[in-house]
């Protein structure tokens, strides 16, 4: 499956829209990483800990918009975009949503 954030690809025309695809997934921050990114923030420097929950969002986001690609008899999906949004209450949650269009080539 190629999946691309430009609208085209080069030298492969789109034969069929097939409609838009997405994968949405909502992850919590646990009190272990809130204590490393408030020690990170007092101090200085990258919270890996966050930063891993982000990437594995992120990819799981784009596993779920894949899938629904391959139902869909995809085999490309072009304009990806991806969102994050703080959710929740306290701000707890993140969301990250990755959508784009499948088509096929």
């Amino acid at each position: 499956m190629i999946i691309t954030t430009t609208s085209t690809l080069d030298g492969r025309p789109v034969r069929d829209y097939l409609g838009l695809v997405g994968g949405e997934v909502i992850v919590g921050a646990n009190v272990i990483k809130d204590v490393f990114a408030s020690v990170t923030d007092f101090l200085g420097g990258r919270s890996g800990a966050y930063e891993s929950s982000i990437q594995e969002a992120r990819a799981q986001a784009m596993q779920e918009m894949e899938a629904s690609a391959r139902r869909l008899g995809a085999d490309a999906i072009l304009a990806v975009d991806f969102d994050y949004e703080v959710i929740g209450k306290s701000g707890s949650m993140l969301m990250v949503c990755a959508c784009g269009t499948a088509v096929k080539l």
